[in-house]
């Protein structure tokens, strides 16, 4: 299940998550989603979709790098990008709206729908530490085998030469600061959007407009953060 999608990939992502596979490391993740949906449970997003953060972003353009903690729990919410829904949900998730909020404050862009590909196809990974979630029941699926994946994504940007961006929103993400050389990349932390959290420390950390700095300075393309 896991394998089929990860030999899909570009081979960038291909060559860093196939070794999990190899070595066994996701066996008992495999287990553990495939006995929740054998259980009739909704699990969130859609299988179709677990992989499609790397899907948008190959490696080789990642330029910046959304790190949250796992998806929206509502049914129609999550598809796959951290933070992101289609376009036509509305209202948007409240983590969204003050994301959009601070984008606002920091470089006065305001968006009109919460699609997110937009960021992504320009190079910005929309990841979360943990793929999946269950309906109706946040962070069910954390401490299942899913971090071991995604710690192997951030380990492979950070050994990287190329200067990179790492926003780190929630106290999960910000663990992988710790394995990241903020000589060589630019680490950006704060509390998570979520409204629980957002007033601690989120609003007003301008992550975008310093984001952008970082990448001028080491002469990288500068994201456009204006959805279309």
């Amino acid at each position: 299940m896991i394998g089929e999608q990860l030999a899909s990939l570009e081979r960038g992502w291909r060559d860093t998550l196939a070794p999990l596979v190899s070595r066994g490391e996701l066996v008992d993740l495999e287990s553990f989603l495939r006995q929740r949906m054998s259980a009739g449970l909704e699990v969130l997003p859609s299988r179709e979709q677990w992989f499609s953060a790397f899907a948008h972003t190959p490696l080789a353009r990642t330029r910046v790098v959304i790190l949250g903690q796992d998806p929206y729990p509502t049914p129609g919410h999550a598809h796959g990008l951290s933070f992101s829904v289609e376009r036509s949900v509305d209202p948007l998730p409240r983590s969204l709206r003050n994301i959009f909020r601070e984008l606002e404050d920091d470089l006065g862009i305001v968006n009109q729908h919460g699609d997110l590909r937009g960021w992504a196809d320009q190079g910005v990974l929309l990841l979360n530490r943990v793929l999946t979630v269950e309906a109706g029941a946040a962070g069910s699926h954390r401490g299942r085998g899913w971090e071991l994946l995604t710690d192997a994504v951030v380990r492979r940007l950070a050994a990287r030469e190329t200067p990179t961006v790492f926003i780190l929103w929630g106290n999960e993400a910000r663990k992988q600061a710790a394995v990241i050389d903020s000589r060589r990349h630019c680490v950006l932390e704060s509390a998570h959007p979520s409204p629980l959290s957002a007033r601690r420390g989120f609003f007003g950390s301008r992550p975008f407009s310093r984001a952008n700095d970082f990448l001028r300075a080491h002469g990288r393309q500068p994201i456009n953060w204006a959805l279309r």
